[in-house]
């Protein structure tokens, strides 16, 4: 069996290398921009679809639709919409046992003319089971016998002989993305949810409140308006958060005092003795609801150069700390 010849390598400066990627790149994008501009009525039928639907969204390609069908299945599943990614010919030798009459199937060929989706269709439509096509145009096979078309065709793909699966895999893709956040929002899926969903990984850390990371009770450092100095330098002390929140009798913050506060009052005064925390506190604190985002609280903690933020309630009533260093193991970025 003889080898396929190699390829005759092309000696190219950076220059030209820089261009050929900047090449693919516009001209992807100029793909997708059109895209945008011809999405009508089928998308927004295809988004209710999915979002409607009973059963599960199954998922079907072959080759690079394949993967983009399997990442479109990722993407549902992961924000609540039950897919799975069924392959065609798997499904011919027994995997059709999953598919149920209240299962919609989204359809992935460029061409639309590939063989052994259109085989699974036709098994589909035995089974009842409705079909959506992304596709490249709307007189292909695949089109003509799926219930909604979305065409992202025609295009021109980027590589050098226009052969190469490049500006036809992009958009596909992006057509699968828009449908995915389209749905997402269609049923109402909140960060609450997605947090639920996703535990762990970034985007789980990412969607954590406030309240979830906050130190709470007696791992507090709190004081009353009137406390002897010394007595809050030891409240900080005990606690350890390099701080005291300062409360009123009805427990609303009305400062802070820090180790940074505690050396300058040393600097001004040389002691701390017959002070009290209402003279030397810092008034009106940086605050954070605990419905906030956790990722919030650190940016606002970089933003000011502060180690630790007052969680508070609607009436300004302490709930609780978080500190720096609490977010920093979450590893939120």
């Amino acid at each position: 069996m003889k080898t396929p010849p190699e390829a005759a390598s092309v000696p190219l400066t950076d220059a030209e290398i820089v261009d050929a990627g900047r090449r693919v790149l516009r001209l992807e994008g100029r793909a997708i921009s059109r895209l945008a501009q011809t999405l009508g009525p089928e998308f927004a039928e295809a988004v209710r679809r999915l979002a409607t639907c009973r059963g599960r969204v199954l998922v079907s390609g072959v080759g690079k639709s394949g993967v983009i069908g399997k990442k479109l299945a990722g993407t549902l599943t992961s924000v609540g919409i039950p897919s799975f990614f069924l392959h065609p010919v798997e499904a011919l030798h027994g995997d059709l046992g999953l598919v149920t009459s209240d299962d919609i199937a989204v359809l992935l060929s460029y061409s639309g003319e590939t063989l052994e989706l259109l085989r699974l269709l036709e098994w589909l439509h035995r089974l009842g089971v409705p079909s959506m096509a992304i596709t490249g145009a709307r007189d292909t096979t695949l089109a003509r016998y799926s219930q909604v078309v979305l065409a992202v065709g025609p295009l021109r793909e980027a590589s050098p002989d226009g052969i190469l699966p490049t500006t036809s895999t992009t958009v596909m893709l992006s057509m699968c993305d828009a449908l995915a956040v389209a749905v997402m929002q269609c049923k109402g899926i909140t960060e609450a949810v997605l947090s639920r969903l996703h535990p762990a990984g970034s985007i789980g850390r990412k969607l954590l409140r406030v309240a979830q990371v906050m130190h709470t009770g007696d791992d507090v450092p709190r004081v009353l308006l009137g406390t002897p100095l010394v007595r809050a330098v030891q409240e900080m002390s005990r606690k350890g958060f390099g701080c005291t929140v300062v409360v009123d009798a009805d427990d609303r913050v009305v400062g802070i005092y820090t180790d940074g506060d505690l050396r300058r009052t040393l600097e001004r005064q040389g002691s701390v003795e017959g002070l009290t925390i209402d003279v030397v506190l810092t008034p009106r604190p940086k605050t954070v609801r605990p419905d906030d985002l956790a990722v919030d609280a650190l940016r606002l903690m970089e933003k000011f150069k502060i180690t630790a933020l007052v969680v508070i309630d609607e009436e300004g009533r302490l709930q609780g700390l978080v500190h720096i260093h609490d977010l920093w193991r979450l590893q939120m970025f």
